[in-house]
C-alpha cells in the first residue's frame, strides 16, 4: 500500500493499539496521510539505560511527502511527547490547541527544533482543513487542559476520532464535554468511532475531580508535620486541588520538579490556574516549620530522578521528609511501574514516613479515562456504524469490541499495531499487515529498541560480559599467555578466568596452521571456547568480545 487511493478511506495505527502509550494513528484518503498524535511511553526494567520509548514511524516516513499534517489531541506525553524525536524524520505541519501549543514549544525549544517546527493553533471547537480531511476540534473532559476529540470528514462519511477522555460533571479546570456536537455528529451519522480502551473492565463511571478536591483537603488537615503530595504533573486541576488543600489547612505549597513547574507556566500562559496559590520555592521551603509547609512533587510513577524520589533517598538538595512526616499518593500505578512505584514506597518508609495512596477510605485519585457506563453513552450519542477500539493492550480492545457489539455497533475491528483497516467503502476489513517497531531514546539519540547496541546492553545487564586478548605471532603461534577480563561475572577465586586461559590455549592448538594465520577464524573460535567455558562453570552465555594482536 504506497498511496492511499481517492476511492477509500484507511486507518492504520503505529503505536497505542496493542499497549497503553505511545500513540501514533494515521488516517489515508486521496493520495495523503493524516496523522493523529505522536506519542512516547516510559522504559522499563527490561530496557537498561532507556527512559524513553516511541513508535518507529518508518512506513510514514518513507511517504512523508504524502503526510498532509500532524493533528495533536492534547499535551499528554503519550500523545505528542515523540513530536520533538521524530519530527525532523516527516516535517510535516502540527496543529494543536493552545495548551498543547504552549507544551509543545517548550520542548522543542529544548531540542533546538523552535523555529523548524510550522505550529498552528487551533481554537477550541475549532473548523480546520489538512490535505483531503476535513476536520473538527471537540472539546472533552480528561486530566489535562484542553483535551479534543476529532472529527475527520471525508466523503465516505464521519470518522469520530476520540482522544483520551471520560465524563465529569466537574472537571474544574476547563470546559464541560461538549454534548452537544457529540449528538450533533450521531444525528449526522457517523461511519466510525476510534475510541479509547483504557478503562473498559472498569464498570461504573470514572468519577469526578470535585470529589478528588473535597477528600485531599480532608485528608491533608488531619496530618501532622511535613506533607508531600504527588500526582500527574498534567493534572493541572489536582495540582491546583493540592494546593489548595495546603491553604485550606494552613499549609504553604512548593512545587518541586521541573515537569509541575513547566506545566504551571503553560497553563497560566493560556489562561489557566491564575488564581493559583502562591507558592514558597524549594529554596526557602527549609525555613518554614513541618506543619506549615506541604510539598507538591513529581515522581508517582518512582521515576528515580523525579523530585520525590530525591527526597525520599535523601538526594533533593533543599527538601527533606523525616519519621513522622506523610506522602500522599494521589494517582494510580501504570501497569509496568509497579516495581518502581514499590521501591519509592519502600524508601520512604524506611525513613519513618508514612505512605497514603487511593482507596476507600480517602478516594483521592479519579482516572482521566472512561469506565464503561460512560463508555456506553458515548456509543449512544454517537452511534457509529463501526466500533475500532484503540488506546489498549489487545484484552483491552477485544473487551471493548464486545462492549460495541452489545451497544448494538454493526461492525467491530480489533486492529493491533500495523494493522491496516478499509474503513470505506463496503464494510470495514483489515486489508494489510506493515511493520510497526519500537524506537528508544538513548542519550540524545533515538535507537531502534530491538537493535543491536540495546541486544548487547540487555545481555551484559543479565549475562555480563568476557573480554579475550591472543597475543600471537605472524604464524599463530602464542606470544604471551590470553589475557581475559570479565564484567559482570563472579570470580572470586580466579577459577574461571584461569578456565577460559586454558580453554583459549587448547582453542589455539586445535587450529590448523592455515587457520592460525585467520584473524576472523581465530576470533570466532575464541568466542565459542570463552562461551563454553562459561557456560560450563556457571550456566550463563556472556556477551564476548575478542582482540587479536599479532606481533
Amino acid at each position: 500500500m504506497t498511496v492511499p487511493s481517492n476511492d477509500e478511506l484507511l486507518f492504520l495505527a503505529l503505536g497505542g493499539a496493542g499497549e497503553i502509550g505511545m500513540n501514533l494513528n494515521l488516517y489515508g484518503h486521496a493520495g495523503k496521510w493524516l496523522m493523529v498524535d505522536l506519542g512516547i511511553a516510559f522504559g522499563d526494567d527490561t530496557m537498561p539505560g532507556v527512559d524513553v520509548v516511541m513508535p518507529d514511524p518508518a512506513f510514514i516516513e518513507e511517504r512523508r511527502k504524502d503526510l498532509a499534517g500532524i493533528v495533536l489531541t492534547h499535551a499528554h506525553e503519550d500523545h505528542l511527547g515523540a513530536v520533538a524525536d521524530l519530527w525532523p524524520r516527516l516535517e510535516a505541519p502540527v496543529y494543536a490547541t493552545p495548551f498543547a501549543a504552549s507544551v509543545l514549544k517548550r520542548k522543542l525549544r529544548e531540542a533546538g527544533l523552535f523555529e523548524a517546527v510550522p505550529i498552528t493553533e487551533i481554537p477550541l471547537g475549532g473548523k480546520f482543513t489538512v490535505g483531503p480531511f476535513e476536520l473538527e476540534m471537540i472539546t472533552m473532559t480528561h486530566s489535562i487542559p484542553e483535551p479534543n476529540a476529532l472529527a475527520v470528514r471525508t466523503k465516505f462519511g464521519t470518522v469520530f476520532h476520540t482522544g483520551d477522555w471520560k465524563i465529569d460533571p466537574e472537571p474544574l479546570l476547563g470546559e464541560l464535554t461538549d454534548e452537544a456536537t457529540l449528538q450533533r455528529i450521531g444525528d449526522e451519522g457517523a461511519l466510525a468511532m476510534v475510541c479509547d480502551s483504557t478503562n473498559v473492565f472498569v464498570e461504573g463511571e470514572a468519577g469526578s475531580e470535585a470529589t478528588v478536591r473535597r477528600n485531599l483537603e480532608k485528608l491533608v488537615k488531619t496530618r501532622r508535620n511535613r506533607v508531600a503530595v504527588t500526582c500527574f504533573a498534567s493534572n493541572l486541576a489536582r495540582v491546583e486541588s493540592i494546593a489548595k488543600a495546603a491553604v485550606a489547612a494552613g499549609r504553604h505549597p512548593v512545587l518541586s520538579g521541573r515537569a509541575l513547574q513547566r506545566m504551571v507556566e503553560a497553563a497560566q500562559e493560556c489562561g489557566y490556574l491564575l488564581d493559583f496559590p502562591q507558592t514558597v520555592s524549594e529554596q526557602d521551603a527549609g525555613y518554614l516549620p513541618r506543619e506549615k509547609v506541604l510539598f507538591i512533587c513529581t515522581g508517582s510513577q518512582g521515576e528515580p530522578r523525579a523530585a520525590l524520589a530525591k527526597i525520599a533517598t535523601g538526594a533533593h538538595r533543599d527538601l527533606t521528609l523525616e519519621a513522622g512526616d506523610t506522602a500522599i499518593f494521589s494517582s494510580r500505578v501504570i501497569p509496568g511501574n509497579e516495581r518502581s512505584v514499590g521501591r519509592l514506597h519502600n524508601a520512604l518508609m524506611a525513613r519513618g514516613v508514612e505512605v497514603i495512596g487511593d482507596g476507600p477510605d480517602n478516594h483521592i485519585h479519579v482516572s482521566g479515562h472512561p469506565a464503561r457506563d460512560e463508555l456506553v453513552r458515548m456509543y449512544q450519542w454517537v452511534r457509529p456504524k463501526i466500533a475500532l477500539p484503540v488506546h489498549g493492550e489487545v484484552r483491552h480492545m477485544v473487551e471493548h469490541a464486545a462492549l460495541a457489539r452489545t451497544c448494538q455497533v454493526p461492525e467491530t475491528v480489533v486492529a493491533p499495531n500495523g494493522t491496516l483497516v478499509r474503513l470505506a467503502p463496503g464494510p470495514a476489513e483489515i486489508v494489510d499487515h506493515v511493520p510497526a517497531g519500537r524506537l528508544a531514546r538513548d542519550g540524545d539519540g533515538v535507537v531502534p529498541l530491538e537493535g543491536e547496541a540495546l541486544r548487547e546492553r540487555r545481555k551484559l545487564l543479565w549475562n555480563g560480559a568476557a573480554v579475550a586478548t591472543l597475543v600471537i605471532d605472524k604464524q599463530g603461534r602464542p606470544m604471551a599467555a590470553p589475557v581475559v577480563s570479565l564484567r559482570g561475572m563472579e570470580d572470586g577465586e580466579g577459577e574461571l578466568a584461569e578456565a577460559i586461559v586454558a580453554g583459549l590455549k587448547e582453542m589455539l592448538a586445535d587450529l590448523s596452521a592455515a587457520e592460525r594465520r585467520d584473524d576472523a577464524r581465530i576470533e570466532e573460535a575464541a568466542h565459542k571456547a570463552l562461551r563454553r567455558v562459561v557456560r560450563a562453570h556457571l550456566g550463563k552465555k556472556p556477551l564476548t568480545d575478542v582482540h587479536i594482536v599479532r606481533i
